[in-house]
């Protein structure tokens, strides 16, 4: 089985750069292919590209921009492998990984796969705490993180498998962006596939955001959720509602202090010393618990107001999806 592997990129050559080079030390012996898709970027990777020709069979293709799902399937169309493998640009592949993504399917063949994300200790102290509200299971990341079942996985497109045959059965990403991976990963249950999340295939995921783009990225999957939910009632669960019944009940916990009772913020301060303890612990770091703290409270409060807001103009004001937020639907 050859595996092609899928990374579109946009105005991000050092990213390429340590991809590629994470890609060179893989100890997998098999031959694989890395389809590089340049989505419109005006900062082009492609002489990055030209310094792994020798070492890496590599295919280097420039298209407009249309968003990172339509580059992701631009490039399936391209490849030349029987599975897909796609990444982000800003992932390290560690060296393992494509020898137990081998492992998993020669054991337990599945059309669609996703795996974890992990960081590295020369990340930066916010990357490391981004990397924990996204990951832990004291938040919503907890899917990432393990919460979710591992043989009913929405795999996440920054580290995800899938066949040729379950991609051309599916046309793969649609164009919402970001909630292209779930809209994915359900329309190809309803044709029959099933996905499965692998340990022990993860990848570091560098997340090169400030706290402004982290917390404009959470608000756009809280956004992303009730549209995915109105497609897909039937996969609606009430754990999606729980960073917006956390926010509101932190405004009432303020509340209620103006009557005296304190009980319900006192909660919240226990979470998030739980928080800040967890993280310290995990990170060695008591400055990284307090980022986690920092980034827990802007994944919550960005997720859950857009969710809010969403959940107001999609399901109960019936609005169409692409007239709500327009930017968050790429024009193919």
């Amino acid at each position: 089985m050859l595996f092609s592997l899928i990374i579109p990129v946009y105005n991000r050559p050092d990213e390429v750069d340590e991809l590629l080079q994470s890609l060179v030390q893989t100890d997998y012996k098999a031959a694989f292919e890395v389809v590089l898709v340049e989505d419109g970027s005006s900062i082009r990777c492609e002489d990055i590209v030209q310094k792994y020709t020798d070492r890496l069979s590599i295919s280097y293709y420039f298209k407009e921009n249309s968003g990172p799902g339509d580059s992701r399937n631009y490039g399936m169309r391209k490849a030349k492998g029987d599975y897909f493998i796609i990444f982000d640009s800003d992932c390290i592949i560690p060296q393992q990984y494509l020898s137990e993504v081998d492992k998993a399917l020669a054991n337990n063949y599945v059309d669609c796969f996703g795996g974890p994300d992990k960081a590295l200790d020369s990340f930066s102290d916010i990357q490391k705490a981004i990397n924990f509200a996204m990951t832990s299971f004291l938040t919503t990341g907890g899917i990432r993180g393990g919460s979710e079942k591992i043989d009913k996985f929405q795999p996440r497109s920054f580290n995800m498998g899938i066949s040729r045959k379950a991609f051309e059965a599916s046309n793969g990403f649609g164009n919402i962006h970001p909630g292209e991976d779930p809209d994915l990963s359900i329309r190809l249950w309803n044709l029959g596939f099933e996905t499965k999340l692998f340990l022990n295939a993860y990848v570091y995921h560098k997340r090169r955001i400030d706290w402004g783009k982290f917390s404009v990225q959470v608000n756009k999957f809280g956004k992303a959720r009730p549209i995915l939910n109105s497609w897909y009632p039937k996969y609606n669960k009430l754990t999606f509602f729980f960073p917006s019944v956390f926010i509101l009940g932190f405004g009432l916990a303020v509340l209620l202090l103006v009557f005296t009772y304190d009980i319900l913020l006192k909660l919240y301060f226990i979470y998030f010393i739980i928080i800040f303890l967890t993280a310290s612990f995990q990170n060695k770091s008591v400055k990284i618990g307090y980022l986690s703290v920092v980034a827990v409270w802007k994944q919550f409060f960005g997720y859950g107001t857009g969710f809010i807001e969403s959940y107001g103009k999609v399901i109960l004001l019936k609005q169409k999806p692409q007239e709500a937020f327009p930017e968050l639907f790429f024009k193919l």
